[in-house]
């Protein structure tokens, strides 16, 4: 299951609105194939490892053998056909999945098939690492909306740039190849109005110079303020632009952002601003599971005071920058200490001369399926 957890990394970010699943095909300590889950409508992981091993080694080898997979096999029939016969036409005879799958469709349903036929099934097989995996297919199918995690990178104040504006670059190198690979493992990055206009950032995925992919850019413009010569609207990837913007200025404007590919998406507003509990319910709906959150401080506070932030990256550089710098969050509304958002360390680390914590919000309902 370890082996089928790497592999599923291989698809976080490629293949919503399908969860990143991955499989492995074994028999006693020999590896047979590896596969995990393609673009949406591509094969799912046991599928494709099933398909390798047979290739590679034929039936009589494949036949007895275990499948492991990180999620519960599918058992009806949707853009692929059911995985739950894939299995079966195998011949392989014991299977070890991470955990059942939270769509009412499935959920259990897999299993006792394949259970039905004979076959060995053990559950929750490194499940918790399993269902973090998959922390935005579970999201999307309990709460109805994206797996929220937050990027902040600041000095150790507290700060993300200077009075003036100048940000770049706060924290070191290592730090920042770190965010990329935040980035390529999400569905999309989201940035407020405020920092596209002061950083104009590419928000794709690069490695040096070298851009490598680009996850769908989610831009929250409610008034549609972000001039058309920003780079998300002009690079070579401005139709994995999407601006989230209020009725009335996607009327007015949008078609403006729309003529260089870029999508606009109308979401209803709450007060001055918008509704950021059905934006990310239309992010669902659009296929996005997981989000990355990269700024600015406005929005990372509007998420958090809507209870909408699930995990936390924050980047800290050994430096001082003061008071009067910009802070790397706005106010939370908080009257009382006990109102203050908490998180459940995962991880403290260094990266470079920088400092690194990853947390899990407390509170946050976790995937649990």
């Amino acid at each position: 299951m370890r082996l089928a957890l790497r592999e599923a990394r291989r698809a976080s970010g490629r293949c919503f609105p399908n969860p990143p699943v991955g499989a492995v095909v074994a028999r006693g300590e020999v590896v047979l194939a590896r596969g995990h889950t393609r673009p949406a409508g591509g094969a799912h992981a046991e599928v494709v490892a099933l398909e390798r091993a047979l290739a590679r080694h034929g039936r009589r080898a494949v036949r007895g053998a275990t499948l492991a997979v990180t999620l519960e096999p599918c058992c009806h029939q949707g853009r692929t056909g059911p995985c739950t016969e894939a299995v079966l036409d195998s011949g392989v005879r014991r299977v070890l999945i991470g955990h059942r799958d939270p769509n009412p469709a499935v959920c259990g349903r897999g299993l006792r098939r394949l259970r039905r036929r004979g076959l060995h099934v053990e559950e929750e097989v490194l499940g918790d690492a399993c269902r973090y995996q998959h922390r935005g297919f579970v999201c999307v199918q309990e709460r109805g909306r994206p797996w929220v995690a937050l990027k902040l990178a600041s000095s150790l104040d507290g700060r993300i740039g200077t009075r003036s504006g100048e940000s770049r670059w706060i924290t070191g190198p290592q730090a920042r190849a770190r965010v990329h690979r935040l980035r390529d493992a999400a569905d999309g990055v989201m940035v407020g109005s405020g920092t596209a206009r002061s950083d104009d950032p590419a928000l794709t995925v690069r490695r040096g110079d070298v851009t490598r992919r680009c996850p769908v850019r989610i831009l929250v413009d409610s008034g549609l303020r972000v001039p058309a010569r920003a780079r998300l609207f002009r690079d070579a990837y401005a139709s994995r632009t999407w601006v989230l913007a209020s009725r009335a200025a996607a009327q007015r404007h949008g078609g403006m952002r729309g003529a260089s590919g870029a999508r606009v998406l109308q979401v209803a507003r709450r007060g001055k601003h918008l509704d950021l509990a059905r934006a990310l319910q239309r992010l669902a709906r659009e296929g996005l599971t997981t989000l990355l959150v990269e700024g600015g401080g406005g929005l990372a506070a509007a998420l958090l005071r809507a209870g909408r932030v699930d995990e936390v990256h924050w980047f800290v550089a050994p430096s001082l920058i003061g008071g009067e710098g910009r802070p790397a969050l706005a106010g939370l509304g908080l009257r009382r200490l006990a109102e203050r958002v908490d998180l459940e360390i995962e991880r403290v680390g260094r990266l470079g001369k920088d400092l690194y914590v990853h947390g899990l919000v407390k509170g946050t309902k976790e995937p649990r399926a």
